[in-house]
């Protein structure tokens, strides 16, 4: 089954910040968030600490304060992160030797990551890195979630999604989706509480396996 689409916006999330360490954490936990929405808990330890090393890079060498940018896109079976700054200069690894400091942050980008880089942009540069996601169930069911959500969504829209952005939309598509499903449930005489009891025992123990 094909990946999601990289032009798709539910897959690409856009988080400004400014270059303070305060802000890097908030950032890190953004990001950790972001990840989880889409189901891919298994690499967020490592792209929180990818997230943390770019963002101090901006710290340290464009200047503290700076307005930067975060972006995340799921490319397939990669996550992408950039960053993007001001600065036109780019970064580059030099060996150096463990008492010193400076160029560490790097280092530790390309061991890693699966692959990395930077290139210039008509307002500095960006920096990305990626890592790989894991592709096999939860991929799957995220992406088999998708199709239906989008399926009902053209099947029950109603006046009160109207004027609602795609994502908006398919929230809402979520909530009518499972309110359905419970009707049907006691419909057939089933107790809805108790199929929610045990939808959520099975998730939680799919979420112990990965991590």
């Amino acid at each position: 089954m094909p990946g999601p689409d990289p032009t798709d916006p539910r897959f690409r999330c856009v988080l400004p910040f400014e270059a303070v360490p305060a802000e890097v954490r908030l950032l890190r936990r953004a990001a950790a968030s972001q990840m989880h929405r889409w189901g891919m808990p298994a690499c967020v330890e490592e792209a929180e600490l990818l997230v943390t090393e770019l963002a101090t890079n901006v710290v340290k060498h464009v200047g503290e304060g700076t307005s930067a940018t975060l972006v995340l896109e799921w490319r397939l079976d990669r996550l992408r992160l950039e960053v993007h700054d001001r600065s036109p200069a780019l970064p580059s690894v030099q060996a150096r030797s463990c008492e010193e400091e400076c160029g560490r942050g790097l280092h530790l980008i390309a061991a890693l990551a699966l692959d990395w880089g930077a290139v210039p942009t008509a307002a500095g540069k960006a920096v990305w890195c990626e890592v790989s996601v894991d592709s096999g169930k939860d991929c799957r069911r995220i992406e088999r979630a998708v199709a239906v959500l989008e399926w009902y969504q053209v099947k029950a829209r109603t006046v009160a999604w109207a004027g609602r952005s795609g994502a908006a939309a398919l929230d809402e598509s979520v909530v009518e989706l499972i309110a359905d499903l419970l009707h049907w449930t006691a419909a057939r005489g089933q107790d809805p509480d108790d199929v929610l009891d045990r939808v959520q025992m099975h998730y939680e123990a799919e979420l112990g396996g990965v991590a």
